[in-house]
C-alpha cells in the first residue's frame, strides 16, 4: 500500500519523511478498511431493515454482539492511530533542537511572496523594525542595515536555499494574512500566523538535481516548490516560491557571492 501511495507522491528528500508516510499509510489502510466495512454494513441494514420485512418501526435500536463489537473495534484501531502513531510524531518534533549544526532562517510570508532572511556568517539576524518595511526599494522585512549584525545579512525574494545533512530551523511568521508554508519533498507544512513567529525543523538528506539547480529559480527550472498551502486572496495562485537543497560546499559558495554584493566579503563558515 504504501508504494502505491508514494506512486502519487513528491520525492521523499527530509530524514523524517519515511515516518510521516508510514504514518500516511496507515491512516490510508485503515480508512480502506474502514470504506469497505461501513459499506458492507449500510448494505446488509438496507435489506435487513427494508419497509416490507419491518412493516412497524422500532426505535430501539440494534443490540446484537455483532454491531458491539464493529464500534468497539474502530473505537480501539482509531485510539491505536492516536496513541501509537501520531502522539509520538508530534512528541518527536515538537521540541525545536538547540545544539549541534543547526542553519537557521526566517520566512516572511505575505501577499503574494515568500521573504527570505538569512542571518550571513557571523550567525546572528541583525535587527527589523516594520517601520523600516519598504516593499519600494526592496526591504520587506524592514532590516535595519545600521545594526552590526545586520550588515552580512542576506535577503532573498522567493528563492530559498538550504545546505544538505544539516539540522535546519525556520522560524516563520507573516505580515498580513495567514498563510501556510509547504515544502512536499520535506513533508513539511506550517501554518504563518499573523503576529507569531512559528518555527518549524527538520533535515534535507537529498540535494536538488543538478538540472533544477541555478543561481535563481522561476517556474520555467526545475527547482523544488514553495507552495501556499492556505487560500490567502485574490491571486493566492501565484504565491510561488522556489528552493533548493545544496551540498555544503555550494551553499558556502553561494552565500560568499551574496557578501560579496553586500560588499562585505567576509569569510564563510
Amino acid at each position: 500500500m504504501q508504494g502505491l501511495l508514494n506512486r502519487w507522491m513528491p520525492i521523499d528528500a527530509s530524514a523524517h519523511g519515511a515516518g510521516l508516510d508510514a504514518l500516511n499509510t496507515w491512516l490510508h489502510n485503515d480508512m480502506a478498511i474502514l470504506f469497505v466495512g461501513w459499506g458492507i454494513y449500510f448494505i446488509y441494514v438496507l435489506f435487513r431493515f427494508r419497509a416490507k420485512a419491518n412493516p412497524k418501526a422500532s426505535y430501539e435500536g440494534a443490540h446484537g454482539l455483532l454491531s458491539k463489537c464493529v464500534v468497539g473495534a474502530v473505537v480501539l484501531v482509531e485510539i491505536i492511530l492516536l496513541v501509537g502513531f501520531a502522539i509520538p510524531a508530534w512528541g518527536a518534533w515538537v521540541d525545536i533542537p538547540e545544539d549541534g549544526d543547526i542553519f537557521e532562517v526566517r520566512i516572511v510570508a505575505q501577499q503574494f511572496a515568500w521573504s527570505v532572511h538569512y542571518p550571513g556568517p557571523d550567525g546572528v539576524f541583525g535587527r527589523t523594525d516594520i517601520n523600516l518595511v519598504d516593499d519600494a526599494i526592496g526591504n520587506n522585512i524592514g532590516l535595519d542595515r545600521n545594526d552590526p549584525a545586520a550588515k552580512d545579512d542576506v535577503f532573498s525574494l522567493n528563492n530559498l536555499y538550504l545546505p544538505v545533512d544539516r539540522e535546519i530551523v525556520v522560524y516563520l511568521t507573516t505580515k498580513d494574512v495567514i498563510h501556510s508554508f509547504s515544502l512536499p519533498q520535506m513533508r513539511v507544512k506550517q501554518d504563518a500566523i499573523p503576529g507569531m513567529m512559528i518555527p518549524v525543523h527538520f533535515r534535507a538528506v537529498q540535494t536538488t538535481p543538478l538540472e533544477g539547480r541555478a543561481p535563481e529559480c522561476d517556474a520555467n527550472k526545475t527547482c523544488w516548490e514553495i507552495a501556499c498551502a492556505q487560500l490567502c486572496g485574490i491571486t493566492h495562485y501565484n504565491m510561488r516560491g522556489f528552493y533548493q537543497v545544496l551540498p555544503q560546499a555550494e551553499f558556502d559558495a553561494w552565500m560568499a557571492d551574496q557578501q560579496v554584493r553586500l560588499g562585505d566579503p567576509r569569510p564563510r563558515l
